[in-house]
């Protein structure tokens, strides 16, 4: 059995994911990296993947599957994954080499000494397009270094320290068996995938390592502001997706239930931001919408949410209030480096 199988989703990806692959190639045998070709037609996605499975056939396994959005081909490699941990690498990013060996040989002792954690946690870097300086988000204030732990032991997350999908490695078994299943057609899926296999995990590991380097600067990029504008709708699914998921008064360990609202909260301010910066009557009306939403799943988290910092920032009255609420997310741009 493969110690890691990564999968990459892949759309109309010729002009990176070369890259990407070159970067997970050093695992070896260790590896299975899964290239998920969701329906590529523009370019010669389809034959680069087709052309790295036949030149390394014991450890790259090509997909192709009808076009179903980042989060079927997720599924689709979750699906095709034989290895005892998982990761998502996507096709515009790459992991630095260095870490990914160190990252593999902890990996390979977990097991070893039998105890293999349900989610190992790692540093990302925004490798963003123009910027002189990389950001690095690090977990050391948040986690224990170097020892298997549990949601108990864990310390306060800063602002921005936030569990993405660049960050962590999950234990295949207790991800397949958790049921997680993301929407197809729909951006922003990667919330869902580091939100609600959170209860399901029961023993974390946390390495100071700058394993995954998160690319941005593309015009067409998901996280691109006025990309994110035009596919706001899209935002708010997941959004409401996440609050249907759980009534997080049932999740019994504390820690863990003070970062799942935290998720939530920047969740719901980041949709609100974009309702905010398209402007329009429309807009403005599915903002209040979406805090309707809230209120009517969960009242309690709805006035914890929309009456903490985020919450009151994000609902200024009037068009001086909005400005006002647009001058700090610009703010928060600039100090924390996303797009």
């Amino acid at each position: 059995m493969k110690l890691l199988s990564i999968a990459i989703p892949c759309y109309n990806s010729e002009a990176y994911m070369r890259n990407c692959i070159e970067s997970l190639l050093p695992g070896g045998d260790e590896v299975e990296i899964i290239i998920v070709d969701d329906g590529s037609t523009k370019d010669q996605t389809p034959q680069i993947a087709d052309e790295y499975a036949a030149k390394y056939p014991g450890i790259v396994k090509a997909v192709h599957q009808e076009n179903g959005g980042h989060g079927e081909a997720v599924n689709t490699g979750l699906k095709n994954a034989t290895g005892l941990y998982f990761k998502v690498v996507d096709s515009d990013d790459w992991v630095d080499a260095e870490s990914y060996q160190k990252v593999l040989k902890k990996l390979a002792e977990l097991v070893h000494e039998g105890d293999p954690v349900d989610m190992m946690i790692c540093n990302y870097v925004y490798e963003k397009q123009g910027a002189k300086r990389k950001k690095t988000v690090r977990y050391t204030t948040a986690f224990p270094q170097d020892q298997v732990f549990t949601w108990s032991d864990v310390k306060r997350f800063h602002l921005g320290q936030y569990i993405l999908m660049h960050s962590v490695i999950y234990r295949t078994r207790m991800l397949q068996n958790c049921g997680l299943e993301l929407p197809e057609h729909t951006f922003y899926v990667d919330n869902i995938f580091v939100y609600y296999p959170l209860p399901y995990v029961k023993s974390l590991y946390y390495m100071d390592v700058d394993l995954y380097r998160y690319f941005i600067g593309r015009a067409d990029q998901s996280v691109n502001e006025q990309v994110m504008i035009g596919r706001v709708d899209q935002q708010i699914k997941v959004n409401k997706i996440m609050i249907d998921q759980y009534d997080l008064r049932s999740i019994q360990n504390p820690k863990l239930r003070r970062y799942m609202v935290s998720y939530l909260d920047i969740m719901m301010t980041v949709s609100s931001i974009m309702l905010i910066r398209s402007g329009t009557p429309e807009s403005l009306q599915k903002k209040k919408d979406l805090w309707q939403y809230l209120k009517k799943k969960d009242a309690g988290l709805f006035y914890k949410l929309y009456f903490g910092i985020f919450g009151r920032a994000m609902n200024l009255p009037g068009k001086g209030g909005r400005k006002v609420s647009v001058f700090a997310y610009k703010l928060a741009n600039k100090v924390m480096g996303f797009n």
